[in-house]
């Protein structure tokens, strides 16, 4: 939208007065929550920023962050929001952490409070960017589930890279039926598939598709997965999880069927949440330097803040195999 919208074409779309507006942007809580909808839904499609705020933006601040989250109780997460949380105390911010459960409204709500100068800033966790951000105009970090928006600064680790080495350990093991139980659409998960499935090509290994299950990063779509590979019939001694999170359920749905870990199925994952080291059997897995992720995303929304013409960075961090006793070599047959 033009830099151009003025504060009358504002009133004008959402049928109300020029003071209004003001209010809106300056005292939202006076303003009744239907009005407030409106003028919000207005300065979004409108992409109206006051001027005022504009010419003050380097000087004038919240002194607030919000941190977006799709899941709240994945402990992976937990990790990356105590490192945003470290950066942006010692410098002299709060953390607004907002559980979006992947909900669009909840999102755009979120960013509105950036668009109004009631917040600096946005770190998103999820694997797209609120609408209102889209344009690069507001101050805006993504982090893990990166976004390949050229506009949007983005700092996520080497998906391919360790997929491929947890691959790589499991073949060595001499494992060659080995599943993959990938995560919710997103570009990690394609990017995690992508380096399971150029691990099999280096050794000559045609991936067997009816061993690629897909769930959601939690414990319950692994224990399910378990369930679809087993149905589905086709033999494998190895699974790769695309989380730890699902590698535990995966572990408690083989449990399930009576089939021991590593001695009959070896299981692996990705993450290296605090839980797989303490895990029966602890879980090899790709550590992701978690709290790295965090603190880095916060610095370059700062260096944003400080400086609203800073080049728009994508950083990759790399990741660690972990190597504890869920994974073996394969029974003998």
């Amino acid at each position: 939208m033009s830099r151009r919208t003025t504060i009358k074409q504002v009133a004008l779309e959402a049928n109300v007065s020029v003071a209004t507006i003001s209010r809106a942007l300056q005292n939202p809580e006076v303003v009744a929550p239907a009005t407030l909808e409106r003028v919000q839904a207005a300065i979004q499609k409108l992409g109206y920023f006051p001027n005022a705020q504009a010419r003050n933006l380097r000087t004038e601040r919240s002194w607030l962050i919000i941190a977006l989250v799709p899941d709240i109780a994945n402990p992976f997460f937990s990790e990356v929001i105590r490192g945003i949380e470290r950066v942006a105390h010692a410098n002299g911010y709060s953390v607004l952490l907002g559980d979006t459960e992947y909900d669009p409204d909840r999102e755009e709500r979120y960013a509105q409070l950036v668009a109004t100068r009631q917040a600096d800033g946005i770190v998103t966790l999820l694997p797209h960017t609120p609408t209102i951000c889209r344009s690069g105009r507001l101050p805006i970090v993504n982090a893990c589930e990166y976004v390949t928006d050229k506009a949007i600064t983005s700092i996520y680790v080497d998906n391919v890279g360790g997929a491929r080495a947890i691959t790589d350990y499991l073949l060595l093991l001499g494992h060659r039926d080995i599943a993959l139980i990938n995560g919710r659409e997103s570009p990690i998960s394609s990017d995690r598939a992508r380096g399971y499935r150029d691990a099999l090509a280096a050794r000559n290994i045609a991936p067997d598709e009816r061993l690629i299950v897909s769930g959601d990063f939690g414990a319950e779509s692994g224990v399910r997965a378990i369930e679809t590979l087993l149905a589905g019939g086709a033999p494998f001694s190895a699974v790769f999880c695309s989380s730890d999170e699902m590698a535990l359920g995966a572990i408690r749905g083989l449990r399930a069927r009576g089939l021991r870990v590593p001695e009959d199925v070896s299981v692996a994952g990705f993450d290296d949440i605090q839980l797989a080291r303490f895990f029966d059997p602890p879980l090899t897995t790709i550590a992701q330097p978690k709290s790295e992720l965090g603190e880095e995303a916060m610095r370059m929304l700062l260096d944003l803040l400080n400086d609203p013409l800073t080049p728009v960075r994508k950083r990759m961090l790399p990741t660690e195999l972990v190597i504890r006793g869920s994974t073996g070599a394969p029974r003998e047959t």
